[in-house]
């Protein structure tokens, strides 16, 4: 009995210690990891009651590094609420921390995506336009 306890001790240790890695943490407590993907896979935009404004499904374009979302005619583009969607460990700059105005058309919102390596950085435009 002491005999198995004590493999079973053992196996215990050699799994704890040969499964850890210690990434480090950036200035959000998140950790940095060995992803160097980056990209946006899915985009929502909210309006101030915290329901979806888009007409249609917001189109991600990964290669252009573009987001276009159309959204209903009337909506308060001043009081919108921008959800991203992204690539495992990656980050978002600027954070967004509470409504975003687009009512200035001819000028698209940027943010960029940022790995989980915290190496690779690529910066999505979106794209707003409204239905007539």
């Amino acid at each position: 009995m002491k005999r198995i306890l004590f493999s079973q001790l053992i196996l215990l240790l050699f799994v704890v210690v040969s499964c850890k890695k210690d990434y480090p943490m950036d200035d959000d407590g998140l950790l940095i990891t060995n992803r160097s993907d980056c990209y946006v896979s899915s985009f929502q935009l909210l309006g101030s009651d915290f329901q979806s404004v888009t007409t249609k499904a917001p189109a991600v374009d990964t290669t252009a590094q573009t987001v276009n979302v159309e959204v209903l005619f009337g909506t308060d583009l001043k009081n919108l609420y921008p959800q991203f969607t992204l690539v495992a460990d990656a980050v978002l700059d600027p954070k967004i921390i509470g409504k975003v105005d687009f009512s200035d058309l001819s000028k698209p919102k940027e943010w960029t995506v940022v790995s989980g390596n915290r190496k690779v950085r690529k910066t999505y435009k979106v794209i707003l336009t409204v239905k007539p």
